[in-house]
């Protein structure tokens, strides 16, 4: 990051990182551009900020060709770098960094100031939000440029991957840091970007947040989700006030490396006191027609060829429920529809899942990607601690909490999943099933001691030489998906095809059984979508095995996984009981 491009947080307050004129018609003597229909129009210019001042000098250029947003209509800048759009009194006005330019960067917090506020009144004071809500800015200047900074961008590079974070109090703010940051200081990722519930309602937590985040260095990118809002607000439009404070507008474009991303808000809040039938969360996953228009409209403008990066909170589709609206985007298929044949890939998160789903692809067209991400929070911070005191808050499918990386190299998007807990990146995990696993609990239940038995007599070794041919090989391929593929072998034996089924992690609803005083109440197992299943030869004789799991996933890439599988004699059982 280049130093010049930092700014303070003193310096963006007020204007979001847009270098403002303040003066107004009425106390310039200028006049005000206004349209026929007497709505305001927004002025100024996207310059070259050669000097690093953040405000235009003389010599700097303005920069043509740069589009300019009120949140629905995008206007590109003229020859000499000017711009009009058409405002009203809650409007976010913002540049779509194109490639090879920077915004400035709040120092400390790393979010990026390309915004300007126009609320003159700021959130209306009788709502009696609870958090802080917009500040007034005041009328409109007579003009709201733009700085950018040339700098150099690789059509290749990473962009660190982060959903549903869930910072409700200060001890989950310490798993945040010690979990997630600490071990990437000194990240080489172009940029940062979290797909919302950065909070849990608490938005107090906020600045906290953010300065923790910071300490990677990067440029950091945030989307609002349903826990990021003002729940007290009484509609959806006084919702984000608070995050639009923060961070900006709710939905925006940029451009990186040549390829767009477009950050987009599905979050449709009912208000505090509305009801749906069937739906008590009073939201539904929706972009509207106003959010729609704005990418339209980005779209465009934007060369066809170029990969285009869409990201929000609620999954386009989830296997969770698919008919369920506040896990799934009602109106997903519209924003399919204006991708189009671009190349294209999408990402989610809000339901602690991780899945892999390929939306339309109608004859002659490849489908889209849409990738729901893993919660940095897994099991919202469920679970017993670790040796540092963090909760291990493995995901209700079975996946440990944590993050992914994704990786652009010109128009091909790909991901890799980064577990939070193990810089060795572990993909998959493999369990056995078997009745004798069931029998053994049962057995050990009825101990006076309590019957603890140990993790791997419930979902590993051992296991009886005649209950083999009743026992599943379950391989839970933690970023696995539609197109992964996974086999087994053991020893010489011919490699055994395995089938992709739907049903609960047996190892992590055994650690909520066994965690339940440090368990949230809402938090069960649930259906994995990633878990593969095969059963082990029915002729597998006593002795020690070693069953060797390869798994090529949804990008060809080939994982290897161990699992050292004892089988004992028949009349060994006794033995294995604990006493």
């Amino acid at each position: 990051m280049e130093k010049d491009l930092l700014v303070t947080r003193r310096d963006v307050v007020r204007g979001g990182g847009a270098a403002i004129t303040l003066a107004t018609a009425a106390s310039s003597g200028r006049p005000a551009f206004a349209r026929d229909d007497g709505a305001e129009v927004a002025t100024g210019v996207v310059f070259e900020d050669r000097s690093g001042t953040g405000r235009r000098q003389p010599g700097d250029p303005g920069i043509a060709g740069v589009l300019v947003s009120n949140g629905r209509e995008g206007v590109k800048t003229d020859h000499d770098g000017c711009y009009a759009l058409p405002v009203d009194d809650e409007t976010i006005i913002f540049v779509i960094k194109p490639t090879g330019y920077a915004v400035p960067i709040e120092r400390g917090t790393m979010l990026p100031r390309f915004y300007y506020i126009h609320n003159p009144k700021g959130t209306p004071e009788h709502l009696g939000l609870r958090y802080r809500g917009i500040e007034p800015s005041g009328p409109l200047p007579i003009a709201i440029d733009f700085a950018l900074q040339k700098v150099d961008e690789p059509s290749r590079f990473d962009v660190l991957m982060f959903t549903d974070p869930h910072a409700g109090s200060a001890a989950e703010l310490d798993f945040i840091r010690d979990d997630l940051v600490n071990p990437l200081i000194g990240t080489t990722a172009a940029f940062g970007l979290t797909t919302g519930d950065i909070m849990s309602d608490d938005l107090s937590f906020y600045a906290r947040y953010n300065r923790i985040i910071g300490q990677l260095g990067v440029p950091w990118h945030n989307i609002v989700g349903n826990h990021d809002l003002n729940l007290d607000a009484p509609d959806d439009r006084y919702a984000r006030e608070t995050f639009k404070q923060t961070f900006g507008p709710s939905h925006y474009a940029f451009e990186y490396g040549g390829a767009l991303f477009l950050l987009l808000d599905n979050v449709d809040y009912f208000g505090a006191r509305a009801s749906e039938p069937g739906n008590d969360c009073r939201y539904q996953g929706r972009f509207g027609k106003r959010q729609l228009a704005f990418v339209a409209n980005v779209l465009k403008q934007t060369p066809a060829d170029r990969l285009v990066v869409a990201a929000m909170h609620i999954p386009l589709r989830t296997y969770l429920d698919p008919d369920d609206p506040a896990s799934n985007t009602v109106d997903g298929a519209a924003l399919i529809k204006l991708l189009g044949e671009r190349p294209s890939i999408s990402f989610a998160g809000h339901t602690h899942t991780t899945e892999h789903h390929y939306l339309g692809g109608e004859v002659g067209r490849a489908p889209h990607h849409h990738h729901v991400m893993t919660a940095v929070s897994g099991s919202w911070w469920s679970g017993p601690y670790d040796h540092r005191g963090v909760a291990v808050a493995d995901s209700h499918d079975g996946t440990p909490n944590g993050f992914h990386i994704l990786s652009i190299d010109r128009d091909r998007a790909t991901t890799r999943y980064q577990p939070a807990k193990e810089p060795n990146a572990r993909q998959v995990r493999i369990l056995l099933d078997s009745e004798f696993h069931k029998a053994q609990k049962e057995v050990g239940a009825q101990k006076e001691t309590g019957g603890d038995l140990r993790m791997s007599q419930l979902v590993g070794s051992p296991i009886r030489e005649d209950n083999a041919g009743a026992t599943d090989v379950l391989v839970n391929v933690f970023d696995g998906g539609p197109r992964t593929s996974v086999e087994y072998r053991i020893g010489e034996r011919a490699p055994v095809r395995m089938e992709r089924e739907r049903r609960p992690d047996p190892f992590v609803k055994e650690v909520f059984a066994r965690n339940q005083a440090t368990k949230k109440p809402w938090v069960q197992a649930e259906p994995c979508s990633h878990l593969w299943v095969a059963r082990l030869p029915a002729d597998l004789a006593a002795g020690t095995h070693c069953i060797k799991v390869r798994v090529t996933d949804d990008y060809g890439r080939e994982h290897h996984a161990h699992l050292v599988l004892e089988v004992t004699g028949t009349r060994a059982a006794s033995a294995l009981a604990p006493g």
